[in-house]
């Protein structure tokens, strides 16, 4: 099945909003197996988007928009489709129902240009949105396939894990799987290379790298047919590429560091205390975007300033005159300190030169030094990062998490990966 994407909304054009809808459709498209021909974007023009229909479907069996579906004038997605496909709009009376039920909850009262929502063109499947006022549809067509999704990330992701995908499954009467191996401490290269003779030799499990921020995954994928287990595929393949690169593994999925971290913490029954300079309180802002964090999390500090690292951390005078905010000396007292300060299991210390200025040739931008005390000692780790500001700070965020990780694993308090 060969598919396209088009995106609806001026907003796009003018780079006032970033498409990620695109991304994530992009990728949810590859994993069920169907191949991605085009990515278009137009503003908001009844003519440019019935006629960017037109050649879409001219070129792909599925065609998939988003954008277009609220209740104002210009939001005519739905209605460009409808006249390009020949057939009228009606209502759709569950759709409305739904929209006074979000009126009557919200305590306002429905406009009339709101019932436009709950119009669909004729013999359209609708899709509930359940985060929103605007389902979606998809109509089926002259061997073609239109879905209408609407724009807004949080609705459109929403819709497509519950009804979209689903429904595709349906008419692609097969099973794409995909199994995510996240690592850290190898690059994209480095990784390739180690299973190079694996990739080259794939046959239905097929294996591609790639790269994100300070880390490196594997994705398996394989085609099953209705009924089989994806699992007697992927399986055996993990497991080889876990002989081969089980110290850089840190999770299977979807799950992310600070995920990993947190469950770690949570199974080790330790808990954890941060103080960050150069990274801000990015870790501490990570961590909290975790349920259940509050197990294990006691405090986080910034402690930006010298005046800051002696004040709280108990930071020597002498140390900072010495060798400097940015050293290893300075990380081991705020592991330290912050030990003496929260009673945490284990304390973690972040100091460094984000640029773009303050480096010098014996300290470039980009030199971190992270602390970590634990229940057995005290460790320092030294990295010189490359980038910008915001990257050098992400990396030093995701490392000093990695620290954590495997002081955990070492200790025997948890195993690596489940």
């Amino acid at each position: 099945m060969i598919a396209e994407i088009l995106c609806v909304g001026t907003e796009l054009l003018l780079g006032q909003v970033l498409n990620t809808d695109a991304q994530y459709l992009s990728r949810r498209l590859s994993e069920l197996g169907i191949e991605l021909y085009r990515i278009e974007t137009v503003g908001d023009n009844p003519g440019r988007v019935r006629e960017a229909v037109r050649a879409a479907l001219g070129r792909c069996d599925l065609l998939i928009t988003t954008g277009g579906l609220g209740p104002t004038e210009d939001d005519l997605t739905k209605e460009m489709v409808a006249e390009e496909l020949g057939l009228d709009m009606v209502e759709d009376a569950q759709a409305m129902a739904h929209l006074e039920e979000q009126f009557s909850l919200w305590g306002r009262q429905m406009t009339e240009n709101n019932r436009k929502q709950a119009l669909f063109p004729r013999g359209a499947h609708i899709l509930k949105n359940a985060r929103g006022t605007a389902p979606g549809c998809a109509v089926e067509a002259d061997g073609h396939i239109v879905i209408v999704l609407p724009g807004p990330p949080y609705e459109l992701k929403g819709m497509f894990e519950a009804e979209v995908e689903p429904y595709l499954h349906d008419k692609l009467g097969y099973t794409i799987a995909s199994r995510f191996i996240r690592t850290i401490g190898i690059g994209e290269s480095d990784l390739e290379m180690s299973l190079r003779d694996m990739i080259d030799a794939q046959t239905n499990v097929t294996i591609a790298t790639y790269c994100s921020l300070g880390e490196a995954q594997v994705r398996l994928t394989v085609k099953c047919a209705a009924g089989e287990d994806p699992a007697a595929y992927l399986d055996p393949v993990e497991a080889r590429i876990r002989q081969r690169l089980d110290r850089f593994i840190y999770a299977i999925g979807e799950t992310d560091m600070p995920q990993v971290v947190v469950g770690l913490l949570k199974r080790a029954g330790r808990t954890l205390a941060l103080a960050e300079s150069c990274t801000g309180g990015k870790i501490a802002d990570w961590l909290v975007d975790v349920p259940g964090v509050s197990e294990v999390l006691l405090e986080g500090h910034v402690t930006y300033s010298n005046a800051a690292k002696q004040h709280t951390l108990g930071v020597k005078a002498q140390t900072l005159q010495s060798v400097g905010a940015v050293s290893e000396q300075t990380a081991r007292e705020m592991a330290q300190g912050l030990h003496e300060l929260s009673g945490a299991d284990y304390c973690v210390s972040v100091t460094g030169i984000a640029g773009p200025g303050g480096g010098t040739p014996d300290k470039p931008v980009g030199l971190v030094y992270i602390g970590l005390r634990t229940p057995r000692d005290t460790q320092v780790h030294r990295f010189v990062f490359t980038g910008d500001r915001y990257r050098i700070r992400s990396l030093a965020a995701l490392r000093a998490l990695d620290i954590v990780r495997r002081a955990l694993v070492e200790a025997d308090e948890v195993m690596l990966v489940e």
